[in-house]
């Protein structure tokens, strides 16, 4: 399996629990979307309840949140490998929200939402919400890559540097619950899902942006980082963009979503490596899989 050990992740921030280093098209990412991937509520009532304390006290704060349903990532499976890289993979999601993300994960007691002798990823986190969250390393045409800075009026890691990103949506695809609609396969509803995760990440990038659809090629899945502070999953997608870093920047004056960062900076790849320490986990890990991504291809500097 292409991932990279817990040994390997020794004073990081960051866990890559799958680190696809050739790459994943649309084709080969498929989906188990099944409550078996959901949430396990905590043993202990008096810590499960401070999931809703939590919540609450937080809209006090910050009444632009809103909840809302996000998927959940439960593992994966590698169903093909070449030259020992995983060449087709199925993510294991669950349905949570982003009420039991800020109760869970972003919470002062997340620590104790975390079961410490578990032997696994998924085990470790299994009374974390672990919503998937998706970044995406969007590479110019003068080979640059796009880095936000994040606004203060946002729901975790205020004026951080990121890579583009937010989240799939279950209502995109139609998900409220784990219940199939009238005449709808699971397997049909998986397939959405797997669509989902690639239109997804091409649609934050639009809004984040404002760097138009047209210009994009098909993402490119490389893995998934987990923050090793809360816990966070994201899933990575590397896609290059026919636009030049000053043609984006002219874009990004008028993105829908301008008002969740501060400003859009071009990078290089060195400048990339200075950047991702100062990232969340989740994202500094992502820079790691576009690392590895650039070695496999035999691009990295």
């Amino acid at each position: 399996m292409d991932s990279l050990s817990e040994s390997g992740n020794q004073g990081r921030v960051f866990v890559l629990p799958l680190v696809c280093s050739n790459g994943i098209l649309a084709d080969d990412l498929t989906v188990e979307f099944s409550p078996a991937f959901d949430r396990s509520p905590h043993p202990d009532p008096g810590l499960e309840s401070s999931i809703d304390q939590t919540w609450e006290a937080r809209l006090a704060r910050q009444p632009s949140l809103f909840n809302g349903s996000k998927f959940r990532y439960g593992g994966c499976k590698i169903l093909e490998s070449q030259d020992g890289h995983p060449s087709r993979v199925c993510l294991q999601l669950g349905l949570t929200d982003y009420k039991h993300h800020v109760g869970t994960a972003l919470c002062p007691r997340w620590q104790e939402f975390v079961v410490p002798e578990a032997q696994d990823d998924v085990a470790l986190c299994r009374h974390i919400a672990s919503n998937l969250g998706n970044g995406a390393i969007v590479e110019t045409s003068d080979n640059r890559v796009i880095v936000l800075q994040r606004g203060t009026d946002v729901g975790e890691c205020p004026g951080q540097p990121v890579f583009p990103g937010g989240h799939p949506e279950p209502k995109v695809v139609g998900i409220a619950g784990h219940d199939i609609e009238p005449g709808t396969s699971a397997s049909e509803r998986n397939a959405a899902i797997s669509r989902e995760m690639f239109n997804a990440i091409l649609l934050e990038i639009l809004e984040e942006t404002g760097i138009p659809l047209d210009t994009l090629s098909p993402p490119v899945f490389l893995g998934i980082s987990r923050r090793k502070t809360s816990m966070r999953p994201t899933a990575f997608f590397y896609v290059q963009c026919a636009l030049s870093s000053s043609e984006i920047q002219q874009h990004y004056a008028t993105a829908m979503d301008k008002n969740e960062s501060t400003k859009l900076t071009a990078c290089t790849q060195e400048e990339v490596d200075i950047e991702a320490p100062k990232m969340p986990g989740c994202h500094e890990g992502g820079a790691e899989l576009y690392r590895l991504f650039l070695r496999a291809k035999g691009l990295a500097h």
